[in-house]
């Protein structure tokens, strides 16, 4: 070593080398650094800064610990404090990314989660073809004043209770009908009794006879009509689902808004866990910062407890929108259940109401037929007038005497 090495006492800028330490310069111009006390070489000069340029902190470590290679790592317990520092924050990141990621799929509108039309393709409807309720009325809308906002359970159970309105209304109409039957019909009574035109005589006056008594039967025919109106038309109308059938719609009401409700409050605490995590988030950036400058047990510590409750705070959070989901799927399979209820009542009453406005006509047509049948004999009556029969009639019960008078013979 010492052919082919020159021994250089000190640096360029007379500062001398740490003790134990020699530095020596080859024949190329390339100096090495070699630790008398082991007798073992560094590695190149270019791989080791000169002793200016190391730290001060460093400087007195290596004084008081000279090392037989080059000091290049830091103590192996930061090394593994730092990897797990990182593989902390890569964590927090992959979460922080995914739950960006879904938040970017996804939207809220009124404490409840949509997916964005570009994010997943077209969904399929629950009852494809049939324009269900269960597939409609999922958002909520404003009310006509624009003032708050229905949510689409709310319009299904208006148009429930809007049916039953309807239904009273139409009872009502078929009560207006038969006072009307009624009226008619004691009218005619009335004015078939009248004896008006009682003397004609003759086959006319059959006829005219036979016209009065027919009001009387058309008049019981109107009667009968207006008999069967209610109790086959107006009394199931206004029976059918009584008072007990608003109560229902209430509870349905109530139920869904206690879902809706709960749904509400999960979702609040989704905003609050997610809040605390960002808190913590910050704090150990924070705490991480501090580490990078200063080297104490303390700051060690305190990124610990950062960690774990940076990690808590995910956890948390993660807790409160399994819960949200939890609470969300129950609202959506009861929307569902109860929303095809009310889909079934709707039709019920429908097709109730289509049944007895068909026996209405039914009825009517009836009534047309009875009333043609009490003009029958009238118009048989009417046919069989013949002007010469009456006056024959008339002549043969008013004769007085069939001789002529003659001219008197002069």
């Amino acid at each position: 070593m010492c052919q082919e090495y020159s021994t250089v006492e000190e640096e360029a800028d007379n500062v001398p080398l740490p003790v134990g330490w020699k530095c020596y310069m080859s024949a190329e111009g390339r100096k090495y650094y070699v630790n008398t006390s082991s007798k073992g070489r560094s590695s190149p000069a270019h791989y080791l800064p000169t002793y200016r340029t190391i730290p001060t902190h460093l400087s007195t470590y290596l004084a008081n610990h000279p090392p037989t290679h080059p000091p290049t790592h830091l103590p192996t317990y930061l090394h593994l404090m730092y990897v797990c520092l990182v593989l902390v924050i890569f964590f927090v990141i992959v979460f922080a990314f995914n739950f960006c990621l879904s938040s970017l799929l996804s939207l809220q509108i009124n404490f409840v989660t949509f997916p964005l039309p570009h994010s997943t393709p077209e969904q399929q409807l629950l009852k494809p073809s049939e324009w269900s309720y269960c597939d409609y009325f999922w958002a909520d809308k404003k009310d006509p004043q624009g003032t708050t906002t229905v949510s689409g359970f709310e319009v299904l159970l208006q148009k429930q209770l809007k049916g039953k309105q309807m239904q009273k209304e139409m009872a009502e109409f078929i009560r207006e009908r038969i006072k009307i039957e009624e009226e008619y019909a004691k009218n005619l009574s009335k004015l078939s009794q009248i004896p008006l035109a009682a003397q004609e005589e003759g086959t006319l006056g059959e006829a005219w006879a036979q016209l009065k008594k027919s009001l009387a039967d058309e008049a019981e025919v109107h009667l009968k009509f207006s008999s069967k109106l209610q109790s086959e038309v107006e009394k199931p109308l206004l029976t059918f689902r009584g008072d007990n059938f608003k109560k229902d719609m209430k509870k349905y009401d109530h139920h869904i808004a206690d879902l809706r409700k709960q749904l509400v409050s999960r979702y609040a605490a989704v905003e609050k866990a997610r809040k605390a995590l960002a808190d913590r988030q910050k704090d150990l950036e924070v705490k991480t910062q501090q580490l990078e400058i200063k080297l104490s047990n303390k700051t060690e510590e305190d990124i610990k407890k950062a960690r774990r409750k940076s990690t808590q705070a995910g956890d948390d959070l993660m807790r409160c929108v399994d819960l949200y989901n939890q609470a969300q799927s129950k609202w959506f399979e009861e929307m569902v259940t109860t929303s095809l209820e009310l889909e079934r009542l709707e039709v019920e009453r429908v097709e109730m109401i289509q049944q007895h406005l068909r026996q209405y006509t039914t009825l009517r047509r009836e009534t047309d037929m009875f009333n043609q049948s009490t003009l029958e004999p009238v118009d048989q009556l009417l046919q069989s007038v013949d002007p010469a029969k009456d006056r024959e009639l008339w002549v043969r019960e008013h004769k007085t005497g069939d001789l002529r008078p003659v001219d008197m013979d002069i």
